[in-house]
């Protein structure tokens, strides 16, 4: 693994990321390196990546958190937020519910050939 669950902890500033079991938050870092290689073309695990550049950990660590939310909490994942006082309960609706941080862009420079993905536009 690029990043541990140590790592994550430490990041969060969510206490339900830092209360989640470490082999919850071990299956959520593997789903964050699975997009992170889609975005990318390949693992991080070539030796020009070692030490892990700060990009790259910062994106690992943003999408981890974002799965052991979403992972953690159904109710994140649809957008709704219920809490009961006594005889008194309500429900409110966030629009969009749990959105997935976009790391496009700390990513980017570390797509495989990224120079001939650039597109040149002409026009007609």
């Amino acid at each position: 693994m690029l990043i541990t669950p140590d790592d994550i902890i430490q990041y969060s500033v969510i206490e339900a990321v830092k209360n989640r079991p470490q082999e919850l938050l071990r299956q959520d870092i593997l789903e964050a390196e699975a997009e992170a290689e889609q975005i990318t073309g390949h693992r991080f695990t070539d030796e020009k990546y070692d030490p892990l550049p700060e990009k790259a950990r910062l994106a690992l660590l943003q999408l981890a958190q974002y799965f052991a939310l979403k992972n953690g909490d159904e109710s994140l994942l649809k957008g709704y937020k219920s809490e009961k006082l006594g005889d008194y309960s309500y429900t409110l609706s966030r629009s969009g519910g749990l959105a997935k941080p976009d790391v496009y862009k700390l990513l980017e420079e570390f797509i495989l050939d990224y120079e001939s993905v650039r597109f040149k536009v002409r026009p007609l």
